[in-house]
């Protein structure tokens, strides 16, 4: 299997949802569904068949997460070579060369995008416009609406 690239912030917060699912959720779907078969006949329960799919639900979670933390490549940004240049992790600031907007981007992993706080997937056709590029270069992305120009102002390694 490849290796998914994670920040060292995304990494945690994956390793804090997995310890969550083994510490809160699992035991607590565990004790729904000891409580649903006390009530007797579990082909019309319907507590004891939602409590299974939820199980089903929290076990698959269980094991995609800890797949995913097992093949992780976790880049620390902060000690990379810093160069200038836009690698995974790296914070860029841009500048839309039609509008005049700055907009502000984090490089992450598919798993750590979410676009409403600035993080960006490496495989975002803006990430691939970005990587290797330096402060100063314009990169071009081909947007729904056509090519899009931006200028790389700055290169943060935080």
């Amino acid at each position: 299997m490849n290796k998914i690239p994670l920040t060292v912030q995304g990494a945690e917060k994956l390793k804090e949802e997995l310890q969550r699912l083994k510490t809160v959720e699992r035991p607590r779907v565990v004790q729904a569904i000891a409580e649903a078969r006390e009530h007797g006949d579990l082909k019309e329960n319907a507590e004891y068949h939602a409590a299974r799919e939820q199980q089903a639900f929290i076990e698959g979670r269980i094991k995609e997460l800890e797949a995913k933390l097992s093949n992780a490549q976790i880049i620390d940004v902060s000690k990379l070579n810093q160069d200038g240049r836009v690698v995974f992790g790296t914070t860029v600031v841009l500048e839309d060369l039609d509008s005049g907007d700055e907009v502000v981007y984090q490089i992450v992993g598919d798993d750590e995008a979410d676009i409403k706080t600035g993080k960006i997937s490496v495989s975002s056709p803006i990430a691939r416009a970005l990587i290797g590029k330096e402060e100063g270069d314009i990169a071009e992305v081909q947007a729904p609406g056509g090519i899009k120009e931006y200028e790389i102002v700055e290169v943060r390694y935080i």
